[in-house]
């Protein structure tokens, strides 16, 4: 599982038009899930991101999470991360996990980080989204479960 983690200052997703996700401080988190990956892989990651410090203390070093600063996720499906470039110019999504199996670790990721006791918005899996990322900083982090196949 793989999630790349931005701090923002606002976050958002819309599908159709309609805002269907919206956060102020903390992570936008672009999640992708491939073969393999279980619900212990969310568990683990949701810890991670809500845990992470990343946001800055009274002297403006890097040390307080998301939970420090009461700050909100909001976490977006992202199949293209596990995306290979390695040959020819069209990527190849061997690696993501098909749709059956990715929607459920998804949806565990997410109750795994509102667990954390951090308030959660999400995009909705499967669909055309538009997405809006205030990078705070920026500040933008490639976080794994496991080390890559």
């Amino acid at each position: 599982m793989r999630a790349l983690v931005q701090r923002a200052s606002y976050g958002a997703v819309a599908v159709e038009g309609e805002t269907v996700g919206e956060i102020g401080r903390g992570l936008v988190v672009l999640l992708g899930v491939r073969h393999g990956d279980t619900a212990q892989d969310a568990e683990q990651l949701a810890a991670k991101c809500a845990n992470l410090r990343i946001f800055p203390d009274d002297a403006g070093n890097m040390n307080r999470s998301l939970l420090d600063v009461a700050g909100q996720a909001l976490v977006i499906s992202q199949f293209t991360l596990y995306a290979d470039t390695r040959k020819g110019r069209r990527p190849s999504f061997v690696d993501a996990a098909p749709p059956e199996v990715s929607e459920p670790l998804y949806r565990a990721f997410c109750e795994a980080v509102r667990r954390c006791g951090v308030k959660t918005a999400t995009g909705r899996f499967g669909a055309m989204m538009h997405v809006t990322i205030h990078n705070d900083g920026p500040v933008t982090l490639m976080l794994e479960s496991k080390p890559p196949a």
